[in-house]
C-alpha cells in the first residue's frame, strides 16, 4: 500500500511537468475532475515512544512486565486510528559492541512487535527495524564511563528503549 502511494505521487509529479496539448485530446482528459475529499477524514500520524526505563534490561530482549502494560496502552490507543502501518525501532545503550548492539536493538524490536500482534494488531502492519547505539537519549556527559559498571548501566537506562509510530486515519 505504501509503496503504491509513493509511485503515485511519483507519477503525479512527472505528470504535472507534462503539458496536455487541447487541440489534440479532449479537454476532459487534459483536465479530469478531481474527486473531492471525503469530508471529515483527517489523515492522522500518531508517535508514541514507550517509556524507556519500562521496557528492558540490560543486555536482554525480553518485555519487562511494565513493558508490556506501556505497550497494552499504545495498542489500546490504535483503536483511535484505522490503522495503516506501525514502525517499531529498537535502540540500545552504548555499552557493548557495534554489532552486537545492532542485533541487541533488532531483537527488541521484535520482541515488541511479536506482542503487538499477540493484542491483536495484524503482523503485516508492523515494521520493525533497530538502531544499535547511534541514537541515544541520554547526553556524553551526562552518564559518564568513570561511574563504575552499575552506575553506567542504571544511567543509561533511557537508551534501552523502543520507539513506536502509528500512522493511520482518524476513525
Amino acid at each position: 500500500m505504501l509503496a503504491h502511494r509513493l509511485l503515485t505521487r511519483q507519477v503525479l509529479r512527472r505528470s504535472e511537468r507534462l503539458q496536455c496539448d487541447k487541440d489534440l485530446i479532449p479537454k476532459e482528459i487534459c483536465e479530469p475532475k478531481m474527486a473531492a475529499a471525503a469530508p471529515g477524514v483527517k489523515p492522522m500520524g500518531e508517535k508514541i515512544t514507550v517509556a524507556a526505563d519500562a521496557l528492558f534490561d540490560f543486555n536482554k530482549s525480553v518485555l519487562r512486565p511494565e513493558g508490556k502494560a506501556k505497550i497494552d496502552e499504545v495498542v489500546a490507543k490504535s483503536g483511535r486510528l484505522n490503522l495503516e502501518v506501525v514502525i517499531v525501532v529498537g535502540h540500545t545503550d552504548r555499552i557493548g559492541g557495534k554489532e552486537f548492539n545492532q542485533r541487541l536493538s533488532e531483537r527488541r524490536a521484535a520482541a515488541v512487535k511479536d506482542y503487538m500482534v499477540s493484542k491483536g494488531i495484524p503482523a503485516n502492519r508492523v515494521y520493525t527495524e533497530g538502531k544499535g547505539l547511534t541514537q541515544p537519549v541520554t547526553k556524553p556527559d551526562q552518564c559518564p564511563n568513570k561511574l563504575g559498571r552499575a552506575k553506567l548501566i542504571a544511567c543509561l537506562q533511557p537508551d534501552r528503549r523502543a520507539d513506536i509510530e502509528m500512522i493511520g486515519t482518524s476513525k
